[in-house]
């Protein structure tokens, strides 16, 4: 450990323990789960990734981005499947880092990944809201918008129904993040507005008495882990959950990775991540909080900045936040179950709402309408359906535009009548999908015209387009006659 920097990277996890702290907790109830289980993915995440990891000022632990997916796990295959899916999720994590695949799961279109984070970021805000007024949230995203005018007619019924008052922690934890983000300046930036927004909301519950829903915790944090048994694994031999752990991997890999090329570019040289050593931690890591039967991690871009903007230099930032976070739970287990679940879940509609990111959708637009259309589609259908079906048509429509634009043959023909010769140019790229474009073509050119071919409008030719110009070219009636004939091949490539 480097010493000159241990006060920089003490103070950094002091700060990044205080994003996290709320975070895990509230995504572990977004997930379906006991806020332990978010809690041991975050400690899971600084102490062993965070010592692994080849981004070293990336913070892991439990992502807004994968309760969706959590939450349809555990609705369809319960909570006791869980903890193999995210097993098997870091074992693919495991092998795609030890098979340096860490830079494929980088080239995934950016209209995409921005669509299904806003599919994540909508599903999350839907679910979210109902929690805000201790309202159960629907097992699907459709039913909670639906669901919405329900959980806000609540608000109306009793003034002093537990609903309301869930909602004034809500709004109130809501109405102090928005109002320090908008003022705080300078060094003030560095205490995050999700903490100061739980202690606003959890001082007034408190306050009042309100009987409302507040975090529970066990014992102790062993007996918040449920483990693994060898019959749950079993389980994995059904297709079904296998395609969910693939799911799971792929979609952790691909936030992961894109929030540590964030980090290194927030770093401005301070580092430079080994993307297949990070795969390999993160693999680490989920494989370790699958048998722990915790949640799942990722690479969290929210506290990485945080880490980033707090002067943080090295990787024992990171490890040092997960041992505050230990120490917490351990020896003050009483002081988090004064937070009402309500105050948890505004920080999740807030982070919901940032994930949407509606200017960021806008200015896809300028791209062209068909990424736009990529972006906005991934997301209703992540909505409407599911997430993995989501991605699924992001990717499937990413590569038929792929597909379109190589598939482009433009041809333009000049005449020159006075001495019957054609220029006849090629832009775009000729190969074995637009072939028959390409050879009708060529064939439709005149026998008794001086051709001149100019190849130089095509940044891509391939083998199928090259055989078929070298058949046209023997086919040509210039072969058999003298240079001076009326037809003279000539190409310009």
């Amino acid at each position: 450990m480097k010493t000159q920097f241990l006060g920089a990277d003490l103070l950094g996890s002091v700060v990044v323990f205080l994003v996290a702290l709320p975070l895990c907790m509230g995504i572990a109830i977004a997930s379906g789960v006991p806020p332990a289980a978010g809690l041991v993915t975050g400690i899971i995440g600084g102490l062993l990734v965070g010592a692994l990891s080849g981004c070293p000022l990336q913070v892991s632990g439990p992502a807004a981005g994968l309760s969706v997916i959590v939450f349809q796990i555990i609705q369809e295959h319960g909570i006791a499947m869980l903890g193999p899916i995210v097993l098997f999720a870091g074992l693919i994590q495991v092998a795609a880092g030890l098979l340096k695949a860490g830079q494929l799961f980088r080239s995934i279109s950016p209209a995409v990944i921005h669509g299904m984070l806003a599919g994540i970021g909508a599903l999350i805000f839907a679910a979210q809201f109902h929690v805000m007024v201790d309202h159960t949230p629907k097992p699907s995203g459709l039913a909670n918008f639906a669901a919405i005018p329900e959980s806000v007619s609540l608000l109306f019924q009793d003034l002093d129904h537990d609903h309301h008052m869930a909602a004034i922690v809500g709004f109130v934890t809501l109405g102090v993040m928005l109002t320090w983000t908008a003022l705080a300046k300078g060094r003030l930036k560095t205490i995050p507005g999700a903490l100061l927004g739980v202690i606003a909301g959890t001082t007034l519950a408190q306050w009042g008495q309100w009987q409302i829903h507040y975090v529970k915790l066990p014992g102790s944090l062993a007996d918040s882990m449920t483990i693994t048994h060898p019959w749950n694994i079993l389980g994995l031999f059904s297709m079904e959950i296998f395609w969910e752990s693939l799911a799971l991997a792929f979609i952790a890999s691909a936030e992961t990775l894109l929030s540590a090329a964030a980090v290194d570019q927030m770093a401005k040289g301070q580092q430079k991540t080994n993307y297949d050593r990070e795969l390999f931690s993160q693999g680490i890591g989920n494989t370790l909080c699958g048998l722990l039967g915790a949640l799942p991690m990722t690479g969290v871009i929210v506290r990485s900045a945080a880490n980033v903007n707090a002067g943080s230099k090295t990787r024992m930032a990171t490890v040092f936040h997960s041992v505050w976070l230990l120490i917490l739970v351990v020896a003050f287990p009483n002081v988090l179950q004064l937070v009402p679940t309500a105050s948890l879940a505004a920080i999740l509609v807030f982070t919901g709402i940032k994930l949407l990111d509606l200017p960021t959708l806008r200015h896809l637009n300028k791209y062209g309408w068909d990424v736009a259309a990529i972006a906005l589609l991934t997301t209703v259908t992540i909505v409407c359906a599911s997430l993995l079906a989501g991605i699924g048509v992001g990717i499937a429509l990413s590569v038929i535009k792929l597909l379109w634009e190589i598939s482009k043959l433009e041809v333009k023909i000049n005449h020159d009548p006075t001495n019957n010769r054609l220029d006849v140019q090629f832009f775009g790229s000729a190969s074995f999908i637009n072939l028959p474009r390409f050879v009708d073509a060529l064939e439709a050119l005149p026998a008794a015209a001086e051709v001149h071919l100019n190849l130089r409008g095509l940044h891509y030719i391939d083998h199928a387009a090259h055989e078929a110009l070298a058949s046209w070219r023997r086919q040509h009636p210039s072969r058999a006659l003298p240079e001076n004939s009326d037809t003279l091949l000539s190409s310009e490539p």
